[in-house]
Parts: C-alpha cells; sequence; structure tokens
C-alpha cells in the first residue's frame, strides 16, 4: 500500500540517524541494571527479529521497487555476515505480535526471558528492530482501531437484531392479538350462530309443544269429562243400588215383623181349635227368600231391580198371607162365637128339659180340619227346656269370663308374661292335633291334661302352670274350649277327617275336666246356634247387622261373609260336635258314661225336624251330621233310626225343597242322594278318617 511504503521510508531514515544507531532498552528499569552498563553491552536482537526477518521482510521486498530490493538484498547481505542467527522459538503463530497485540499497546509478557540475545555486526539490525518494533505498534493499534470497530459494528449489530427482534416480537404479538380476535370473533359469530339456531329450535319445540299440550289438554278434558260422567253414573248407581239396598232391609225388616206377627197367631190355635201352621211355614219361607235375596246382594254388590221386585212381591205376598191370616182368625172367631152361642143355647134348652140338675152335659168334639197331622204342626221356636239349657251354657261361659278379668286386663308385664305363656300352652297342642299316630296324641292329651290338673308343662322352653296366677285355671280352660271349637271352625271345616282326632281329645279332656266340655258347648252354641238347634228370633229395634252375627254370619265393616264360607265354618263345627259325641278317650275309665253321649245327638236330630227347615243350611248341616254320625246311631238305636230316615225322605225333604231356590239346591240334593243311597244299601257307611284300633296301636 502507499502509505505503507512511506511509513517504511520514514523508519528507514530514522535509522539512518545518529539516534536511530544507538542501542535502546525499553525494560532497563525492569531489570534494575546500571543505565550506563548497556553502553558496554553488545547490541542484540530482540525476539521478534526472527519473526519480522521471516514474515515481514520477504511482503516487502516482493512490493518494493527494483532499487529498493537491491538496497534490501544489500542490506541483507550485510545482516547475514555475521554467523547463522538462531531461529526465534517464537515463529511460531501462537507467540506472534498479531496474537499480543490485543494488549493494546503493552509489552507482550510471553518473551522468553532466556532467549539468547543476538549480536548484532551491522546497524541494520537496529533498523529492523526498529521496524519490527514500529510494525508492532501499527498492528496493535490497527488491531484495537479494527477490534473496536469491530466491537462497534457488534453493538449495531446487536442494537439492529435486538431492535429487529423487538420489531418482530411486537409484529408477533399484533400478528397473535389479531389472530386471537379473529379465533374469538369466529367463536363469537358461531356461538351467536348456535344461539339464533338454538332459539329457534327452542321457538320450534315451543310451537310444537304448544300443539301437543293443546291436543293433550283436549284430551284431558276429555277424559276428564268421561271420567267425571262414569263418576257420576258410578255414583247414581251407587245411590240407586244404596236406595235398593236399604229398601231391602227395610223390605227384610217389614218382613220379619209381619213374620212375628204370625209367630204371635200362634195364641190363637188352641183358643179357637184352628190350624195355622201353613201360614207360619209359607212365612218362614219368604223370610228365607227375603234372606237369600240380601246375601247374594251381600256377595254380589248391589241388588238389582229384579231383585228388589221379587223381594217387594214377598212382601205383598206376606202382607196378603197376613191379611189371610187375619181373616181366617176373624172367621174362626165368628164360627167359634156361633158355636158358643149355640152350646149356650143347647145347654138352656137341656136345663129346661131335665128335671135333674146333675144330668150328665155332654159337649161337642172340636172340627178338626182333614189336613191337620202331627208332624204337620212343625216349630220354630226352640223347646223351652233346650233353651233354658242354652241360656245356662251362656251364662256359665260369662261367669268364666269374669274369673279370669283381672289377668286378661293387667297392665303388669308380668302378669301379661304369664297369660301369653299359659295361652300358648292352652292352645298350641291342640293346634298340633292331626291325624297323626295314637302315640303322639296321647302325649298332646297327657300335655293338656297336666295343665288343666296344676302341673308345670314345658311350653316355648319354659315351665307353665296355672298355679302361677289365681286366675290361671279358669283362662287356660276358657282359652282351651275355645281353642277346640276354632279348631272345628277352620281346620276341620278345611280337612273332614281331623274331626276324630280333635274330638277324642276334646271327649277325654270333657271327661276328666266337666267345665271344660261345658265351655265347648258354650262356645260352640255361640259360634254356632243351629248346633242347639236354636234358630234366633229378629226383635224389634235390632240392627240387621247383630242378627245376622246371631245367626253365625261374620260381619266386618258392615260386610257380611259369603254364603259358601259361612256353610263351611257351620259344616265344620257340627262335624266336630257330631264326632264329640260318639267318641271316646281309649285311655280313660270305660265304666263311666260319655259326658256328652249319642242321647244328644239323637235329641238334636228330633228338634231340628220338629223345626221349619231353613234354605241350605238345613241340608248341609243335616248331611254332615249323619255322614258324621248316622252310623253310630244306626248301631244305637237301629229300627227307630230307619224311621227317622223314612220320616225325613217322605215329610221333610219336601218342606226343604219348598223353601230352597234354584240356585241353592246342591245342598239338598247332596243330602237326598246320601239317604237314598243309605236307605238302598240298608247301612250308614262309616265316615271317613273314623279312628280304628290299628290307629292306636300305632
Amino acid at each position: 500500500m502507499p502509505s505503507e511504503g512511506r511509513c517504511w521510508e520514514t523508519l528507514q531514515a530514522l535509522r539512518s540517524s545518529d539516534k536511530g544507531r544507538l542501542c535502546y532498552d525499553r525494560d532497563w528499569l525492569l531489570r534494575g541494571e546500571d543505565v550506563l552498563q548497556e553502553c558496554m553491552s553488545l547490541p542484540k536482537l530482540s525476539s521478534y527479529s526472527g519473526w519480522v526477518v521471516d514474515h515481514v521482510l520477504p511482503h516487502i521486498q516482493k512490493n518494493a521497487p527494483p532499487s529498493e530490493t537491491s538496497a534490501s538484498s544489500v542490506s541483507t547481505s550485510a545482516l547475514d555476515q555475521p554467523s547463522s542467527v538462531p531461529r526465534s522459538p517464537l515463529r511460531n503463530p501462537a507467540y506472534s505480535p498479531v496474537s499480543s497485540a490485543t494488549s493494546d499497546g503493552t509489552r507482550d509478557k510471553r518473551e522468553s526471558p532466556h532467549t539468547e540475545p543476538m549480536v548484532l555486526q551491522s546497524p541494520r539490525g537496529m533498523k529492523v528492530e526498529g521496524c519490527i518494533r514500529m510494525y508492532e505498534l501499527v498492528h496493535r493499534m490497527k488491531g484495537a482501531e479494527g477490534l473496536r470497530q469491530w466491537q462497534e459494528e457488534q453493538e449495531k449489530k446487536v442494537r439492529a437484531l435486538s431492535e429487529m427482534a423487538s420489531e418482530q416480537l411486537k409484529r408477533f404479538d399484533e400478528r397473535k392479538e389479531l389472530k386471537h380476535h379473529k379465533e374469538f370473533q369466529d367463536l363469537r359469530e358461531v356461538m351467536e350462530k348456535s344461539s339464533r339456531e338454538a332459539l329457534g329450535q327452542q321457538e320450534k319445540l315451543k310451537a310444537e309443544h304448544r300443539h301437543r299440550a293443546k291436543i293433550l289438554n283436549l284430551k284431558l278434558r276429555e277424559a276428564e269429562q268421561q271420567r267425571l260422567k262414569q263418576e257420576e253414573q258410578e255414583r247414581l248407581r251407587k245411590e240407586e243400588g244404596q236406595a235398593r239396598l236399604r229398601g231391602l232391609y227395610a223390605l227384610q225388616e217389614e218382613v220379619l215383623h209381619l213374620s212375628q206377627q204370625l209367630d204371635a197367631s200362634d195364641q190363637h190355635r188352641d183358643l179357637l181349635q184352628v190350624d195355622l201352621s201353613a201360614f207360619r211355614t209359607r212365612g218362614n219361607q219368604l223370610c228365607s227368600l227375603v234372606s237369600g235375596i240380601i246375601r247374594a246382594t251381600s256377595e254380589n254388590g248391589f241388588p238389582t231391580v229384579e231383585d228388589q221386585a221379587a223381594a217387594e212381591g214377598a212382601l205383598q205376598e206376606m202382607r196378603d198371607l197376613l191379611s189371610n191370616l187375619h181373616q181366617e182368625i176373624r172367621r174362626a172367631c165368628e164360627e167359634k162365637r156361633r158355636r158358643d152361642e149355640e152350646e149356650a143355647r143347647i145347654k138352656q134348652q137341656e136345663s129346661q128339659m131335665q128335671q135333674r140338675p146333675e144330668a150328665h152335659k155332654e159337649l161337642p168334639v172340636p172340627n178338626q180340619g182333614p189336613g191337620a197331622k202331627l208332624n204337620e204342626d212343625l216349630q220354630v221356636k226352640v223347646q223351652d227346656s233346650t233353651m233354658q239349657w242354652y241360656q245356662q251354657l251362656q251364662e256359665a261361659s260369662s261367669q268364666c269370663v269374669l274369673a279370669f278379668e283381672g289377668l286378661s286386663n293387667s297392665k303388669d308385664s308380668q302378669a301379661k308374661k304369664i297369660k301369653m305363656d299359659l295361652q300358648k300352652a292352652a292352645t298350641i297342642p291342640v293346634s298340633q292335633i292331626s291325624t297323626i299316630a295314637g302315640s303322639k296324641l296321647k302325649e298332646i292329651f297327657d300335655k293338656i291334661h297336666s295343665l288343666l290338673s296344676g302341673k308345670p308343662v314345658q311350653s316355648g322352653g319354659r315351665s307353665v302352670s296355672v298355679t302361677l296366677n289365681p286366675q290361671g285355671l279358669d283362662f287356660v280352660q276358657y282359652k282351651l274350649a275355645e281353642k277346640f271349637v276354632k279348631q272345628g271352625e277352620e281346620e276341620v271345616a278345611s280337612h273332614h277327617e281331623a274331626a276324630f282326632p280333635i274330638a277324642v281329645v276334646a271327649s277325654g279332656i270333657w271327661e276328666l275336666h266337666p267345665r271344660v266340655g261345658a265351655l265347648i258347648l258354650a262356645h260352640l252354641h255361640k259360634k254356632c246356634p243351629y248346633s242347639v238347634p236354636f234358630y234366633p228370633a229378629f226383635k224389634e229395634g235390632m240392627a240387621l247387622e247383630d242378627y245376622q252375627r246371631m245367626l253365625g254370619y261374620q260381619v266386618k265393616d258392615s260386610k257380611v261373609e259369603q254364603q259358601d264360607n259361612f256353610l263351611k265354618r257351620m259344616s265344620g263345627m257340627i262335624r266336630l260336635y257330631a264326632a264329640i259325641i260318639q267318641l271316646r278317650w281309649p285311655y280313660g275309665n270305660r265304666q263311666e258314661t260319655h259326658p256328652h253321649g249319642l242321647n244328644h245327638g239323637w235329641r238334636w236330630l228330633a228338634q231340628i225336624l220338629n223345626m221349619e227347615p231353613l234354605s241350605d243350611v238345613t241340608a248341609t248341616l243335616l248331611f254332615d251330621f249323619l255322614e258324621v254320625c248316622g252310623n253310630a246311631l244306626m248301631k244305637q238305636y237301629q229300627v227307630q233310626f230307619w224311621k227317622m230316615i223314612l220320616l225325613i225322605k217322605e215329610d221333610y225333604f219336601p218342606r226343604i225343597e219348598a223353601i230352597t231356590s234354584s240356585g241353592q239346591m246342591g245342598s239338598f240334593i247332596r243330602l237326598k242322594q246320601f239317604l237314598e243311597k243309605c236307605l238302598q244299601h240298608r247301612e250308614i257307611p262309616v265316615p271317613k278318617g273314623f279312628l280304628t284300633a290299628s290307629f292306636w296301636r300305632s
């Protein structure tokens, strides 16, 4: 470069000066040597001389003009005059002045202190040394300037890059924010669109809902109107039915009242000597007819118009019957009055004709109707002796209840526990009686007998005795008798064969504890008055439900039980009674008579045949009684029994058939077929389930 050439010329001029020929040591102060000592020492080359000779001078010689090249060659030859100069160890680029220029003009600290000084034989060495030093300075300055410029450029670039990055970050944030705004805007548009669609759909659904609601409201109004119409019809039907039912009850009450008036006409029978049994018989038939209509009505709901018409017809017939009875009584009274007058006239004539006052007076015989027979004059009421016996049993039952009233109504927990244990001990063994082996039946009998005898028995894992409470024996006797009858009402009614094992235990207990037998009869007569036999009469002012209970019906919530269930219960109790009167406990005292034997069965059969039959009831009870007890009565009474059977067939069957409606002929036909079969074979069969000797050996 031109500037470098001028620089070298300046350096050469300076080297040619006097001062340039002097040897300078810049580090003499550092070494601590004397200043003048340097003057006496030989000149030395710097450790950079080798690098300058190898790198700088060849470059200068290539770029110098030919004159300078020749001069340089002369100088170089002069320099090369001494012995060969050893190459500096700093030829390595790592120790070059370029690398040391970063110290910004300071001396390179890496200069080796052990480098051997080089003896210069020519002033050219000084020139080279100066050039080297100058070059180092220039190079360091250029390096520092270049570094400064580079640093400034880098700082500018960094600032530019930072500004550009900041701007790019701003642009990125702006684009991001813009993207967010767009996304938000799109989302809002989508939401608004969805909202509009949803609103539209909602409006559509609302419209459909309003339309459907309108249709449903119409249907609901129609259904409600239909329901109200049906309710009104049902209400009217119920009101009409209840009115008919009340009318039927009133009709039945009037019919029963008229029947009482018919019964009251018995007082004229002996007085007027007329036969009024036909009126009473027809009156009883009409009462049974009205009662059957009401029972059928209770089972089916409400009476129909036909039922009401039939009941009104029966009432009208009863009124006509009573009117005819009164007319017959009036005619009989007139006839009696005429007879009395005729008798008085005859007596007066005789008294006038006869001279002796002691003459025999002969009274005329009353005229008997041609149809007046003994078996036609049946009774409606029970005999006085039987009624007195019935009342005595009921009185004994009431006294027994009063006897243990304290135990029954006690609030004491201990007394309640005793009562419960005693009730279980009395009723559970009876519930266990069935067609089991005779040995098991004896265990049950012994347990009941021990309890009644005051001995402790096991019940529910505890020891129980009637001596635990003074009223315990009365309570156990009453509950035991009640349980026996209840078993007949339920168990025997469902399983006819169960009558015999229950009856034989009851008969054995009755024989050893007579009070229990009396209580059994009291419970039996109360639940089944036909076992007396006793037909309760309707009294003036009596509630119809109370009268139905007296007849043996179960009335719950003003509803009377169905006729089939009523007959089933009555049948079970009559079967139990028929089994008791013919059975005895086989392990008891055979020398004593039965406490309630077959003679009572014969009495019951005779009395029920002397009473007017009841529709559906009399035929059922006769069949059950004869099927269970007929064989024993046949063996006991023989010819008399068969006369009784013939009487039933020839005289009693027509009476039963006359009062039985077409829907109630089942029991009558069953009784009729049973008796016809017995008369054909001349034998009453042994009842099914009868206890034989093999039973007791098991």
